[in-house]
């Protein structure tokens, strides 16, 4: 299982950016909810936004209104579009993904950097 995430860069604040994330070598249906997290140098690492298999999505308080996640599980990937994005956006982010009946997520990408200048 490979979850090979894409889209960081460097923007100015106030831009956008678009992440994804694609599985491969999984079954169907495999993850029941899939999600984005990200962690800043000297910060833990946070849950920026999740989805679940149909659909139902959540966000950290810093970026709601800001960013959104979406998925596509015919294609096994998921999204996330960030707007207005902040110096304080800054960090690698990492997808992942929670199979059924585990309480935590269980599989990671590599991660993928975002910065965001001043």
């Amino acid at each position: 299982v490979q979850l090979q995430a894409s889209g960081g860069g460097l923007v100015q604040a106030g831009g956008s950016l678009r992440l994804s994330c694609t599985a491969s070598g999984i079954t169907d249906r495999m993850f029941y909810v899939m999600g984005w997290y990200r962690q800043a140098p000297g910060k833990q690492r946070e849950l920026v936004a999740s989805i679940t298999m149909v659909g139902n999505t959540k966000y950290a308080d810093s970026v709601k209104g800001r960013f959104t996640i979406s998925r596509d599980n015919n294609n096994n990937t998921i999204y996330l579009q960030m707007n207005s994005l902040k110096p304080e956006d800054t960090a690698v982010y990492y997808c992942a993904g929670k199979t059924w009946g585990v309480a935590d997520f269980n599989y990671w990408g590599q991660g993928t950097q975002v910065t965001v200048s001043s």
